[in-house]
């Protein structure tokens, strides 16, 4: 008879933690979130800390954006076909950046009148990637009605009423 205090049991497959377990909604919105979160920093320490850098700041800030644009695109093209995973991807690797704003401006005193207050930065990128997420949506179901006609669906109640009156 085995003793049950020394006896090792399986771990049944369902209850085993690896790495597609995490979603990859979850795990591209904390990437992006990460990602957006640098180069603000960078942006920040190269436009506030970096004097020799003032006399190329249209250069500057033109990468910058480009950069920060780039990064913003990651979730919408990785979930171009999935509205939903793409805006809730979206959403929480803007969340991080925006705290990451918000405390960005403990630092950087004027950060807020500069530019805008973090609750304006955070609806500005709901609305776009909410405009994305729906576009995406309205896209898909265009290309869905391509490739199945549409019919105009007959309810038995419809046929009843036109016809016994």
């Amino acid at each position: 008879m085995t003793d049950p205090a020394t006896t090792t049991h399986p771990i049944p497959a369902h209850a085993q933690v690896s790495a597609k377990a995490v979603s990859p909604a979850l795990r591209v919105g904390l990437y992006t979130g990460a990602l957006l979160t640098i180069v603000m920093v960078g942006s920040l320490i190269a436009a506030n800390r970096l004097s020799w850098l003032d006399n190329r700041a249209l250069e500057r800030n033109g990468a910058s954006y480009g950069l920060f644009l780039a990064i913003m695109l990651i979730p919408i093209f990785r979930f171009l076909n999935r509205p939903l995973k793409m805006f809730s991807s979206a959403l929480l690797g803007w969340g991080i950046f925006v705290i990451a704003y918000d405390i960005a401006g403990i630092f950087f005193h004027s950060l807020f009148q500069a530019l805008r207050s973090p609750f304006e930065a955070f609806l500005e990128g709901a609305v776009v990637y909410g405009v994305c997420a729906v576009g995406s949506w309205v896209g898909g179901m265009v290309l869905l009605t391509r490739h199945h006609r549409i019919a105009p669906r007959r309810r038995r109640s419809d046929f009843l009423t036109t016809h016994h009156q």
